[in-house]
């Protein structure tokens, strides 16, 4: 099936129109599934790679469907990287299989050991919850698998690339740092983390925070009126002031929520599943920084948390 749509992309000349393979300039190709695994590829390969991602900012990677032009990217990519512990969901059956045909295709969760990897709260397909990028600490742990796949697709500039792993897991462990104190500044009773879906866990064991989510680690089941009504009684009997949207989940069943709770809904929607547009500046503590990476996104995430509770 797979090899039929190949031959059908290159028959209807419809795979993205050649556009990427216009902007090929030699460099080895890394084609990267959401766009947290772009910019972790990006940081890591510099200049030595061109790296294309597959989803963009606010696009939802648990129901995300390739398109067309995604086939022949595939195919033509040197590496191909994804989160991996099914976060993106039935596409995850497609890249498996093109590993069992030789490609070089790398999960960054597999970084991760087992005994870090948290549960989730629902069967999730008999896999872990796939949020492990909210704790930094789990997020460096990916920084290994990336370093060694682009070593081996760009072995002239392998040094350079471990280089910039050994600095970017330093970036990391200093990014982890600064929000350890800046969320000290939410009182104790107040560290209780509500949003559109249960994509928080690993940053609730990080930092403290209860969570709770109107759906569950997957997104492909709408909530029912059982959970929203659970919901809104955890939320008054906790007397959270604020609960939060997610760029990448329609703010509607959470923001009823809100309204039925008579609780505050922030303003700054979290990034949880997506970063933002690459170049989207934001003002953290009189610091600048991009919520199109990883960093950006966390710093973001953690200002808007603060504000919302404290």
């Amino acid at each position: 099936m797979f090899r039929w749509l190949v031959m059908l992309a290159t028959l209807l000349g419809v795979a993205g129109c050649g556009s990427e393979r216009a902007a090929d300039d030699g460099r080895p190709l890394v084609v990267a599934t959401t766009t947290m695994v772009r910019d972790l590829a990006e940081q890591l390969g510099g200049e030595a790679v061109r790296v294309v991602g597959l989803m963009g900012p606010g696009v939802d990677p648990h129901n995300y469907v390739p398109r067309m032009s995604d086939t022949r990217l595939l195919e033509e990519a040197d590496l191909v990287l994804y989160s991996g512990l099914h976060l993106e969901g039935r596409f995850q059956s497609t890249l498996e299989a093109m590993a069992k045909r030789g490609r070089h295709v790398v999960a960054v969760s597999a970084g991760v050991p087992d005994e870090r990897l948290l549960a989730p709260q629902e069967d999730f397909e008999g896999a872990k919850d796939p949020h492990f990028w909210g704790d930094p600490a789990l997020w460096s742990l990916a920084v290994e698998p990336v370093v060694g796949a682009l070593r081996k697709i760009a072995p002239d500039d392998a040094e350079a690339i471990s280089q910039r792993g050994e600095a970017y897991r330093a970036e990391l462990a200093a990014l982890d740092r600064w929000a350890r104190e800046k969320l000290a500044q939410v009182p104790e009773d107040r560290r209780v983390l509500v949003t559109s879906h249960d994509a928080f866990f690993y940053f609730g064991r990080a930092y403290g925070f209860k969570v709770r989510g109107l759906q569950g680690v997957s997104t492909a089941a709408e909530a029912g009126l059982r959970d929203r009504t659970g919901l809104v009684e955890f939320l008054r009997a906790q007397g959270i002031p604020t609960v939060f949207t997610e760029t990448s989940i329609n703010e509607k069943g959470i923001a009823a929520v809100a309204r039925e709770a008579g609780v505050k809904l922030s303003p700054e929607p979290l990034f949880s599943d997506a970063l933002g547009e690459p170049g989207d500046m934001a003002r953290v503590d009189g610091e600048s920084c991009d919520r199109g990476t990883y960093t950006g996104m966390l710093k973001h995430n953690v200002n808007a948390i603060v504000k919302g509770l404290e």
